[in-house]
């Protein structure tokens, strides 16, 4: 039995769980994988970067599945948090601002650096010396997690791409449309606005200065 699958064992799994189970299966394999795969040759810290990076896969899967692309419920989404299938403190990290693509908590953990400080991958790219541009963290092998570096999380290996999710195309095809709605109502607002602010400087402009009448 696969390792989540021991932390829901016998438990009430919320409706819905059937849309995502094969995915978690597969994570859970490529996570196996990666922890039997020979490392001859490697330094012991970078045996554990294929776990960390097909931990953030799981857990970026199950976030997108919540929160971009609506496929579970949030009774669902909670009960995999409770039982530790998802992890919630990443997860919620990835809802603030500057972290959204933040590849692991051992990134932004000064305990766990010999400087107290956060790891390289959190450093922007453009801000690093030349040497540094293809550095991975030592303790993630994550190059980039930086919202604002391109292809973010860029692993060691390369940078993240959405195939390594496992979503469906139609799925995907379903998260583009909504983001092109949002945009184009975003673009109607701001054009609303626009008007409506030309309409008011139109009427202060016909109004002129007050009258001493007005004024008094």
């Amino acid at each position: 039995m696969s390792g989540w699958r021991l932390k829901i064992h016998r438990k009430r799994v919320p409706k819905g769980f059937e849309r995502i189970e094969d995915k978690l299966d597969a994570f859970d394999e490529k996570m196996k994988e990666a922890v039997e795969a020979s490392h001859e040759g490697l330094r012991k810290n970078e045996t554990t970067w294929p776990v960390t990076k097909y931990h953030w896969l799981r857990n970026r899967f199950i976030y997108e599945a919540y929160y971009k692309k609506k496929i579970i419920s949030r009774e669902l989404y909670d009960f995999l948090v409770r039982n530790k299938v998802a992890d919630g403190a990443l997860i919620a990290k990835w809802k603030k601002k500057g972290y959204e693509y933040l590849c692991s908590l051992l990134a932004i953990d000064k305990s766990a650096s010999n400087f107290g400080t956060t790891s390289i991958c959190r450093v922007p790219l453009n801000k690093r010396s030349q040497e540094q541009q293809v550095l991975p963290a030592v303790n993630t092998g994550c190059v980039s997690c930086a919202s604002c570096d391109k292809g973010a999380p860029i692993w060691w290996d390369g940078p993240f791409k959405r195939s390594d999710l496992m979503f469906s195309d139609e799925e995907e095809e379903e998260e583009d449309e909504d983001e092109e709605d949002e945009k184009e109502g975003a673009e109607e607002k701001e054009s609303k606005d626009e008007e409506k602010e030309e309409v008011d400087n139109a009427e202060e402009k016909n109004e002129g200065p007050p009258t001493k009448r007005q004024r008094t």
